[in-house]
């Protein structure tokens, strides 16, 4: 059974690019039901409590047990809390599990039994510890085919009028299959060198796998077996198979986050940043939206998440510390644009990282650690190969100006036929004075 909770008040509402990946998800997970002789109830929400909606399904099968994977945001924990104890003193058993954390928050603490509030802790205790557990006394299925399930077209989850889908549509397969031969790829294909090709947009050098953990179509307990398999059987992965692993556990130490915050995505971590200036242009907001800031390593960044849902980390660092740094727009309003178009923007890594970028966070980078996004580029994307895919007017600059191409001598730009100023905006803001005025607001915080 799946119950969208899109209409009660105390969930945050699913962004598009999301919506367009439930939708897939939700369609090979019925497929997959089919295949062993069942169906998958799906129920929508509306106004009614999801308790409600899942007391409806009881009555209907008549169930005398009841089986889901916890959550971890404090007010997703007191309502999975509070329909757990109703239905246990109406006599029915329920279990719950751990389906989407290698540890769940408060399994692994400090020595004052208190959870992380820094990474590098945190994963000192995990790694050496961290063993899988398997849940036990699963039931044999008995698959009721006479259950009323909601028309999964009839939630209008894939985008209309227009269709925006298709980028996606050629990146992305969603669902269980998907996230198996994803994973299958990578560590056949990609995890040898991982190490030094985490960092660069300009290759295929990381899993792709973010969305199906969002999702839950592949857990990282099934990633940390499937990978220290990889890393056993074959000599030279140990380096880059933990630099992976690493990456793994960021995830869950953004739940750890998420389970100690009230609202992550809406109040600072570091309450010293609820003074912070920023200010709000709609103008310079919405170039950033569209990749049309005049910086090519952040516009780069900005189009391939608009055309595939997706964007490489390190860019995503680099956009982020660009909006609130160079622009001083709040991070909220970043992490808010992020929710609506990253197939992968779930409840706690999407804020957490925001919070991370913006200096308001746990364990986050100083604020005054701000990011150059012509360096940037020239370290990471050395040859202009990102830039040249997602931001084509700029395919024959040469590499010499491509993460600077105001630069660009008049006689380069009427070679290539790109002028800019014109067919590609000059920068928005002049990269010395930003981050001097960054670091003046920082200090007026003080």
């Amino acid at each position: 059974m799946y119950i969208l909770e899109d209409g009660y008040d105390e969930f945050r509402a699913l962004g598009g690019a999301r919506k367009w990946w439930l939708n897939k998800s939700l369609s090979s997970l019925q497929a997959d039901f089919r295949d062993k002789g069942g169906t998958l109830i799906l129920r929508r929400c509306g106004r009614q409590k999801a308790q409600t909606v899942l007391d409806d399904v009881i009555e209907e099968t008549g169930a005398t047990e009841v089986y889901w994977n916890r959550r971890y945001a404090p007010f997703e924990i007191s309502k999975d809390k509070e329909i757990k104890s109703d239905l246990r003193d109406r006599g029915i058993k329920v279990e719950t599990f751990n389906g989407s954390l290698l540890v769940e928050p408060w399994d692994i603490t400090t020595n004052s039994d208190t959870p992380y509030k820094v990474f590098t802790p945190f994963w000192k205790a995990l790694k050496p510890s961290y063993s899988r557990s398997h849940p036990k006394g699963v039931p044999n299925l008995k698959f009721k085919s006479s259950i009323k399930s909601d028309d999964l077209k009839d939630w209008d989850l894939h985008p209309t009028n227009p269709d925006w889908s298709g980028g996606l549509e050629e990146t992305w397969t969603p669902g269980e299959s998907g996230a198996r031969s994803r994973i299958q790829s990578f560590l056949g294909d990609r995890l040898k060198g991982y190490n030094a090709n985490r960092d660069r947009p300009d290759k295929d050098g990381t899993s792709g796998l973010s969305p199906h953990l969002s999702f839950g179509e592949i857990s990282p307990q099934t990633i940390w077996d499937m990978t220290r398999s990889a890393m056993d059987e074959s000599n030279g992965l140990e380096e880059d198979g933990w630099a992976f692993l690493h990456e793994i556990a960021w995830r869950d130490f953004s739940h750890v986050i998420l389970f100690q915050s009230e609202s992550l995505h809406e109040k600072n971590w570091n309450d010293r940043f609820d003074n912070f200036p920023w200010q709000r242009d709609d103008q310079s907001l919405n170039a950033w939206h569209h990749g049309r800031t005049g910086y090519p390593m952040v516009d780069a960044g900005m189009r391939q998440l608009w055309q595939t849902g997706w964007m490489h980390n390190r860019v995503r660092m680099i956009v982020g510390s660009f909006l609130v740094k160079h622009l001083l727009q709040d991070w909220r309003a970043g992490e808010d644009w992020f929710w609506d178009t990253l197939v992968d923007a779930d409840t706690a890594n999407n804020p957490a990282s925001w919070q991370w970028v913006a200096g308001s966070g746990a364990d986050a980078a100083p604020y005054f650690r701000i990011f150059n996004p012509m360096t940037q580029g020239e370290k990471f994307d050395p040859d202009g190969k990102y830039v040249r895919r997602w931001v084509p007017e700029l395919k024959d600059m040469p590499t010499k100006y491509i993460h600077a191409p105001w630069t660009a001598p008049k006689s380069v730009q009427e070679r290539i036929g790109v002028k800019i100023g014109y067919d590609y905006p000059e920068p928005q803001v002049d990269h010395t004075s930003a981050r001097e005025a960054a670091l003046e607001a920082y200090e007026s915080t003080k």
